[in-house]
């Protein structure tokens, strides 16, 4: 079953009709605390950190008020995992077909140069992993992140999952440059898990070589570390390393292979199960363990869910469709494209993960698409939420052999719901940035009005918005556009612009015991100053490739920005 999306604001006004519009809206971001280091060298051969004994053990009760200066008492574990979820007796590392496992035990690869911490995200290390940022600037801290040390306790895995690529099945995935190094439980009582982008070869590699280059770290470290601040729920990025390893891509698909730096980032997440996790135990006829999966992901992950209730997969399946709704939402509310909405790319606790070949929409345009490889545009900003649909229904596809008749029916029935669900969510946001209270008949014609003009116009989606909160009223209804409003003035040149500043300073008299100066506050919150726009991103890498890690504040010469995201 796959149905596309079909919004009400595709509708008629003033005899023009709207057949290409895109809703978005919200964002209430903080700073982005990032900090570059100077050039540290990791040592060159694989250690173990010493035996991490708990804070209690050691009775360093103060531990649980103070981040630690080291990393002598800071315990990873692997236990949670382990003690339920079957391993892959085959211990050996090579490219190989794997069954009935959830992981194989998998041991990075130490980079062979010399190795540079380059950037760390302090907010990472001092509020989820209990660390002082003093301990970035030790070796221990540095080998750790790099590959290059294990902790003891922690037993590195790699995960297998499958998935749907480009919509077409793909078989066999995996973690192929990925290692789980455990979980970690901070000071709050919340679990992470820690995990190593680019640090060698696993069973799950294909013909790749394990490796993640200095290009794309960048990208991933700012990204989350900028989604975050935009509070859309996504993985986070504790380290960046990168080495002088020599690591051969092509980065635009075009048969040009080119020589990149390798590098490893330390990323962390509630968890990191996908939709492909489930999909391959399914499609091999795993049904055992796929039961014995989903009811740990259930137990770990799913609070609202009871996991002795008889329909439990259903109950699951109805939040992650929700939850999905919601995050495709949020990203398309900041106008941000995925870039590769694969089944292996979509959380199955609906956060960001993976990020690729993303991109913030500039000029709007539903039919933006990051990814040069996505020739057809199936991913394109457009099209994410009925991706959305089609990921969940391969969900569903999974779940489905494990579900009774009944079970099936109600499961379906919850999928159907999605386009209501998303679209709430959507008019939600999208209201919130136009600053509008309550409901009246026309918002969604007024939204869709809008629209209608920033495509016409190829207007600034960011700006259009912060713009409109930081405008007077007054100046609106004169048509006097400052100059400095220069998203607005690009608007004001369509011959429609008068009558659709008519109907919204008509709806925000109907906004009860609201000001304007209330409007415009309320309204600086939701619309970020800033996203991470393209030329950013390449601004740091061109930096980082320069060897440029001098800013000592803004990591990656960047951060800075999204001090500014709000007010």
């Amino acid at each position: 079953m796959t149905q596309r999306i079909r919004f009400p604001f595709c509708c008629l006004i003033r005899g023009l009709a709207f057949p290409r519009l895109l809703l978005f809206g919200v964002t209430c971001p903080s700073v982005v605390c990032c900090l570059l280091l100077p050039d540290l060298e990791g040592s060159a051969h694989l250690l173990l950190l010493s035996r991490n004994k708990s804070k209690h053990e050691l009775g360093y009760c103060e531990a649980e008020a103070k981040l630690a200066l080291s990393l002598d008492f800071w315990t990873l574990s692997s236990e949670n995992l382990l003690a339920v979820l079957p391993v892959d007796p085959v211990k050996e590392n090579y490219v190989r077909k794997v069954k009935n496992c959830i992981f194989s035990i998998a041991v990075p690869t130490p980079l062979k140069s010399r190795v540079r911490l380059v950037a760390v995200s302090k907010e990472v290390l001092e509020d989820i992993l209990d660390l002082d940022l003093s301990v970035s600037e030790t070796d221990d801290f540095i080998q750790l992140v790099s590959g290059e040390k294990i902790v003891s306790g922690s037993i590195p895995l790699a995960h297998r999952y499958g998935g749907h690529q480009f919509g077409i099945w793909a078989g066999q995935l995996g973690d192929g440059r990925a290692h789980l190094l455990g979980t970690y439980m901070n000071r709050q009582g919340e679990k992470w898990e820690l995990q190593l982008k680019g640090s060698g070869k696993t069973p799950y590699s294909r013909n790749g070589d394990g490796r993640a280059v200095l290009r794309s770290s960048v990208r991933e470290f700012l990204c989350s570390e900028a989604m975050h601040s935009l509070r859309i729920p996504t993985s986070r990025v504790a380290s960046l390393v990168v080495s002088d390893d020599e690591v051969w891509r092509d980065q635009f698909y075009n048969g040009n292979i080119v020589k990149e730096r390798g590098a490893v980032v330390l990323r962390v997440a509630k968890s990191w199960f996908r939709i492909g996790s489930l999909e391959i135990l399914a499609h091999y006829g795993e049904l055992d363990l796929l039961r014995t999966l989903l009811d740990f992901i259930i137990r770990e992950h799913f609070p609202s869910v009871e996991v002795a209730e008889p329909n439990r997969y259903v109950d699951f399946f109805s939040v992650v469709v929700s939850e999905t709704a919601q995050l495709i939402a949020l990203w398309m509310s900041v106008g941000f494209a995925h870039g590769v909405c694969n089944t292996d790319n979509f959380s199955l606790l609906s956060i960001t993960i993976d990020y690729g070949p993303f991109g913030f929409m500039e000029a709007y345009n539903p039919d933006f698409v990051p990814n040069t490889s996505d020739d057809e545009g199936r991913y394109k900003i457009g099209n994410q939420a009925n991706i959305g649909i089609f990921n969940l229904n391969k969900l569903l596809q999974a779940l489905n052999p494990i579900l009774d008749p009944r079970q099936r029916q109600l499961a379906a029935q919850i999928l159907e719901g999605y386009p209501v669900l998303y679209y709430t969510r959507f008019r939600e946001l999208f209201k919130a940035k136009l600053g509008l209270l309550g409901e009246t008949k026309g918002d969604d014609d007024l939204i869709a009005f809008l629209l209608h003009l920033m495509e016409k116009t190829a207007a600034d989606f960011t700006m259009t918005f912060r713009q409109l909160s930081e405008i007077t009223q007054s100046q609106l209804q004169e048509l006097n556009i400052p100059q400095q409003f220069w998203a607005l003035n690009m608007i004001s040149k369509h011959k429609l612009f008068p009558a659709w500043v008519s109907q919204y300073l008509l709806r925000l008299k109907s906004n009860m015991n609201d000001s304007d100066s209330e409007r415009r506050k309320r309204m600086t919150t939701v619309n970020p100053r800033y996203v991470l726009r393209n030329w950013m991103a390449e601004s740091a890498v061109r930096k980082a490739e320069r060897n440029d890690f001098s800013e000592k504040r803004n990591s990656l010469g960047v951060c800075g920005w999204f001090s500014q995201l709000s007010i």
